[in-house]
């Protein structure tokens, strides 16, 4: 679920009026103030650093909605009723049972309401309810996500980088390596290490590592002929160079390992 032009439509009364509740300072509303007026008369900075925090503000009241909704429907350890939100992007998560055919229902119905006071509104074209149980899948926050028999027989999700911004990336790199076929590869190797090396340590989570072999297997291979090409050669050069020479001379990014957090048991109540 994401809503609909949200950024631009933000109010900047109300904004600075929750920023008032939590922070007693001035200078600080000033320049906060000078940041909205830049946008006009409404709407707020998209893809600065205090973006999120912003929007995570202005939205308290759907916030804790959700998290009444959740508790309502806490049985023990387990809930019936989940939600993430980052921003102006939120998924709702709710239990496939009969049962509660109507509970996701009646939450998007309310959280409708809470944002409608706020004059934001549902993007209805990326908006929609999907069936894990049926195999399909939705994306969040730079991940493909779906459900998975594991080997003991068990459903559990699994999440990958988002093949489209996987696309995208891969494109970019492919632009540094014709933009700077001319020059010394070592040029190419630090253009495109950044690039690596935050995307990599973003998506370093979940099932990430397929998504990765194959992406360090692309890079290579653009490196490698562009050394061919270099000297007019055709092909890769797979007798000509190491895999070590390639990450020990040249320093190419080689950090693709997949972080594994252990989960954390949930406090007794």
């Amino acid at each position: 679920m994401a809503l609909h032009a949200f950024f631009d439509n933000v109010r900047h009364h109300v904004l600075l009026a929750k920023v008032a509740q939590r922070l007693n300072d001035a200078e600080v509303m000033h320049v906060l103030k000078s940041i909205l007026k830049v946008s006009g008369s409404k709407g707020g900075p998209q893809g600065g650093v205090i973006s999120p925090w912003l929007s995570h503000l202005y939205l308290t009241e759907g916030e804790r909605m959700l998290e009444r909704a959740t508790e309502g429907t806490r049985r023990g350890a387990y809930t019936y009723l989940e939600y993430a939100r980052f921003a102006d992007d939120l998924v709702m998560l709710g239990d496939a049972s009969r049962d509660h055919d109507g509970l996701l229902h009646a939450v998007d119905t309310r959280l409708r309401q809470e944002w409608a006071s706020l004059q934001v509104a549902i993007n209805a074209e990326k908006s929609r309810i999907v069936d894990l149980a049926h195999g399909e899948t939705f994306s969040f926050l730079g991940f493909d996500f779906r459900r998975v028999k594991s080997r003991r027989g068990v459903w559990r999700p699994w999440y990958t980088p988002r093949q489209k911004k996987r696309t995208a990336r891969l494109r970019k790199l492919k632009d540094i390596f014709r933009r700077y076929e001319s020059q010394p590869v070592a040029r190419g190797v630090d253009l495109i290490n950044p690039i690596l090396r935050g995307w990599v340590r973003y998506c370093a989570m979940g099932d990430s590592s397929r998504c990765f072999g194959l992406i360090k297997d692309w890079v290579e291979k653009k490196v490698r002929r562009h050394l061919m090409r270099a000297r007019n050669r055709q092909g890769f050069g797979w007798k000509r160079g190491s895999r070590r020479w390639l990450y020990d001379t040249l320093r190419l990014f080689n950090a693709y390992r997949v972080r594994r957090p252990q989960p954390q048991a949930l406090p007794v109540r």
